[in-house]
């Protein structure tokens, strides 16, 4: 049978590997410590990192790779504590907008100088974001390294890096 000419790829714009990199003085829900792991959601992609036993600092490093389908749609993550026994504890939130992320992604940067910031997020009381998060031009790819500040609980931030991942054949918006 004939293809029609459209390809899987005509609704994605493209991927983004999340690289969850750490948490940081992230809440204790054991008795000194708490073995945390984080889930990040994007629409109806989810994926989860590793559990870290008894640390409150962790360090995942670990790059979990999601379809950009629609760009209004805010990427969510939660923070649990891994329990053996009993349910899961949640060790807060956080969600932010990757619009501004696709849109520094998809305009034309043949010619941009390594280094170039291409946009900057400020903190406000409608994201999560910590502090100033750049999105940058480096190596040939679009970066972001965003410190997002964990809601409902007592303490805690995970610090992030957003890398796209141009697609060919994928879809212009």
């Amino acid at each position: 049978m004939a293809s029609s000419g459209s390809s899987s790829l005509d609704h994605l714009l493209g991927l983004v590997r999340v690289r969850v990199v750490r948490g940081v003085n992230l809440a204790v829900r054991d008795v000194r410590s708490s073995d945390p792991y984080v889930v990040v959601k994007l629409g109806k992609q989810k994926m989860k990192t590793h559990v870290i036993r008894k640390c409150v600092n962790p360090e995942w490093n670990e790059d979990l790779t999601f379809s950009i389908e629609d760009p209004t749609l805010p990427m969510k993550l939660r923070v649990y504590d891994h329990d053996t026994f009993t349910q899961d504890d949640t060790m807060g939130d956080a969600e932010f907008d990757i619009q501004p992320f696709v849109e520094a992604a998809r305009m034309p940067l043949d010619g941009t100088p390594d280094g170039a910031v291409l946009s900057k997020l400020e903190p406000c009381r409608q994201n999560c974001i910590a502090e100033e998060s750049s999105i940058i031009w480096s190596d040939g790819k679009v970066i972001q390294n965003i410190c997002l500040r964990l809601r409902n609980v007592e303490c805690g931030e995970v610090e992030l890096q957003l890398q796209w991942i141009d697609l060919p054949g994928s879809r212009v918006f």
